[in-house]
């Protein structure tokens, strides 16, 4: 059964696409970066380092912003579950006493039949047991960044001085998990990685983990440049990287290890829509916020021209529901020939469009990761579906690996 819902950095957030009855007319997500792009880690393929450009000096935000970013954030969601996905730059740069306050004003401002949690994406070297006890007394889940054994996460993960950050993050981890807090992996492939999937995918189990997603890094070597970076992986390495993966989990690992991607196909299998926001047929639900309260687009989005406004505690409704980020949510739609005709394009929508960095024959714009989504939507399709029937049918999903063993 899918126990998971997931976003972009798989944060563990309900993502609706249907309309709702709220004060906005669709739940949205804020990603929240206290610290801006300020980072102990100089990531090598790191595209929110070049925002400090944006906002020269200290990035720190300060209490009188959480507290009117928190309260505007609940304002606008009155009922059910409202997480607060914490990103950055590195968030742990603010400090354990930050985080209390968060507690604490979530606390203050939560309406009733309001349901709040945590979520927070971490590069790991700054965890030690006092964060770790205080994540699990107050419930927070930790995504924790690593892209596979020493060797290959070390290539570009490393700090200002040039050295690798694997041993700090294995340490970090190891504290998450001696106190109980859930977390969960988020891998990038890379052109470092991307060769080597069941290496990277045997690492990761053999740690305990157990909820992973695997991120293709896409990066452009300017902002107006069609030229990819030499750490983007090559879309025919990206799909094979997932397929070998596939064949591996579902052979093996069905119902204990879950994978966002192979999630959200399974979702659209059984009826319903993409999990991830890169592939819905539209987007602009899941909005960045900076350290001062500013409000973008989107986190890949951080650009003067995606501002929307700054928050205050009564404008956000009117700020993510504006015509500006209706627009930019519905351009997503606009695809190509290609696309449209497309078997797979209901599972991955087009891409997110800051991947349509390649031409169609039509002068359309194209993911550049299209012939990985073809592969690996076609290659994974009888498997999903055989899930699918098990799932409708009232039996868990694991069974396929009975039937493949068989096979096999």
């Amino acid at each position: 059964m899918l126990q998971k819902v997931f976003v972009p950095l798989w944060f563990k957030i309900k993502y609706y696409f249907e309309e709702r009855s709220l004060r906005t007319t669709q739940p949205f997500h804020l990603m929240i970066k206290p610290a801006g792009p300020a980072c102990n880690l100089a990531c090598a393929y790191c595209y929110y380092l070049e925002k400090s450009r944006l906002y020269p000096g200290r990035t720190l935000m300060d209490e009188s912003t959480l507290e009117r970013v928190t309260a505007a954030y609940l304002e606008a969601h009155p009922g059910g579950e409202v997480t607060f996905g914490w990103q950055g730059g590195e968030p742990l740069l603010l400090g354990r006493d930050f985080f209390q306050r968060v507690v604490e004003l979530q606390a203050r401002y939560a309406m009733p039949g309001q349901r709040v949690t945590n979520a927070l994406q971490t590069n790991g070297t700054l965890l030690d047991d006092e964060w770790a006890i205080f994540f699990a007394k107050e419930h927070f889940l930790i995504g924790i960044s690593l892209d596979g054994p020493p060797e290959l996460h070390d290539r570009y993960r490393r700090d200002r001085a040039g050295a690798g950050s694997h041993a700090r993050m294995l340490a970090g981890l190891e504290c998450l998990q001696r106190h109980g807090v859930e977390h969960n992996a988020l891998v990038t492939v890379n052109r470092a990685n991307m060769d080597a999937p069941l290496p990277v995918y045997r690492y990761l189990h053999s740690l305990g983990l157990r909820h992973l997603q695997f991120i293709p890094i896409v990066e452009r070597q300017a902002r107006e440049s069609r030229k990819v970076t030499e750490w983007t992986v090559r879309p025919e390495s990206y799909g094979a990287f997932l397929c070998e993966i596939f064949d591996h989990w579902a052979l093996n690992d069905v119902g204990e290890v879950f994978i966002q991607l192979f999630e959200s196909a399974l979702s659209v299998w059984l009826g319903g829509a993409p999990t991830l926001c890169v592939f819905a047929p539209t987007c602009g639900r899941a909005l960045a916020v900076e350290h001062n309260g500013d409000l973008f687009a989107c986190d890949h989005f951080v650009y003067p021209e995606y501002q929307r406004g700054t928050i205050a505690p009564d404008n956000l409704s009117s700020l993510v529901d504006g015509p500006a980020q209706r627009d930019f949510g519905a351009a997503k739609a606009l695809l190509c020939g290609e696309c449209r005709a497309c078997t797979v394009r209901r599972f991955c929508g087009g891409d997110c469009p800051k991947h349509r960095l390649r031409n169609a024959a039509d002068g359309r714009p194209i993911s550049y990761l299209c012939p990985a989504y073809r592969q690996f939507f076609t290659h994974s399709a009888q498997v999903l579906q055989a899930m699918a029937a098990e799932i409708r049918a009232g039996r868990p999903a694991a069974n396929v690996m009975d039937v493949l063993r068989q096979l096999k």
